[in-house]
């Protein structure tokens, strides 16, 4: 199969007289503001500023950048952080580098005037579910409540939904949800079974790369870390501008959207990878533990870990120190923001 993808090149190939190493990274998706931080690093020159030449690929639920990492065809990746551990537990040495999202967003929604209104009412239904790497929670879903369904591929968009081709469809918060909303269906129309109200609060989005990569360029990985976290914060610090970016990477690749639903994307995007009840990078957990703004805490590692095991979706627990390097230790140094 022809192996197509979306590229933007650096525009220069030198640095205050440094060459740049060229470095591809994939998204899990779609261009769109749930990447705005990487397209923001790029176009402000963070990349370039950390001696990095990336090239952005094009991603999609046919495209998983678990995939691409194993055959060497990307350096650096965004998938989530169930699907990073179902593969290392599985024998594919991915390594988690940055975990951005600290909460999930993964829901199931069904309409009302279906009579679903309970998880056991989803018994038997047809159920509309991206590609494996995005099934991991949902399958937890229904091994919790004893569900057997029938899983109906579904694509980028909730049309099928909408069109009555399944009866239960997944979604984003930050995406999906919101086209359902602005399609014309009222919230009070919907059952939204929210997979974090059912024990299943898997952080989601991180970047990953192949172990062979970090031994082989430690440095390398730490530096599009940092200036991936920079584009983050700058996106957060400057929405207007960060849509602005985002748009031209959407036009580009032909993505039906619009601005507002965009907005709506990056705003929850905030809500999902600041650390809980901080409107800054940096916060604390209730037990007091501090949080950097990209780090992974071996606790909730270990909570989403055991909760696959207890569903048969993996038979053993690769190590945390094995699967996480913290590459942000030393980022409340940074104000990359300002």
């Amino acid at each position: 199969m022809l192996l197509m993808f979306f590229v933007w090149f650096e525009p220069c190939a030198m640095v205050w007289g440094e060459k740049l190493t060229k470095v591809s990274f994939i998204p899990h998706w779609i261009p769109q503001a749930q990447f705005a931080g990487y397209y923001v690093a790029y176009e402000k020159g963070f990349y370039r500023k950390h001696f990095l030449s990336v090239d952005i690929l094009q991603g999609g639920p046919e495209r998983p950048p678990s995939e691409l990492l194993e055959k060497g065809q990307a350096d650096f990746g965004t998938m989530f952080l169930s699907s990073g551990i179902v593969k290392r537990a599985n024998g594919v040495k991915l390594l988690g580098i940055a975990q951005t999202g600290q909460r999930s967003a993964l829901m199931l929604i069904a309409k009302k005037s279906s009579c679903i209104k309970t998880p056991k009412d989803v018994q038997g239904k047809k159920v509309g579910l991206w590609g494996d790497d995005f099934r991991i929670q949902p399958q937890s879903f229904f091994q919790r409540y004893n569900l057997v369904v029938r899983i109906i591929p579904q694509s980028t968009t909730p049309n099928l939904f909408l069109r009555g081709g399944v009866d239960v469809a997944s979604a984003m918060w930050y995406n999906e949800y919101h086209m359902l909303l602005a399609a014309g269906l009222n919230a009070d129309e919907l059952t939204v079974f929210s997979l974090s109200d059912h024990g299943l609060n898997f952080p989601e989005d991180g970047i990953y790369c192949m172990e062979e990569t970090f031994n082989k360029h430690p440095q390398l990985s730490r530096h599009f870390v940092q200036a991936s976290l920079e584009g983050w914060q700058y996106a957060f610090a400057h929405p207007e501008e960060a849509l602005d970016i985002v748009m031209k990477y959407v036009t580009k690749a032909n993505v039906a959207t619009n601005r507002m639903h965009q907005k709506w994307m990056l705003e929850r995007m905030r809500d999902l990878i600041l650390p809980p009840g901080t409107d800054i990078p940096f916060g604390s957990l209730p037990n007091g533990t501090d949080i950097v703004f990209g780090s992974l805490q071996a606790e909730t590692y270990y909570q989403v870990a055991r909760e696959l095991e207890k569903y048969g979706l993996i038979d053993n627990i690769p190590n945390f120190y094995n699967f996480f390097i913290n590459l942000v230790g030393d980022a409340k140094k940074q104000n990359p923001g300002s």
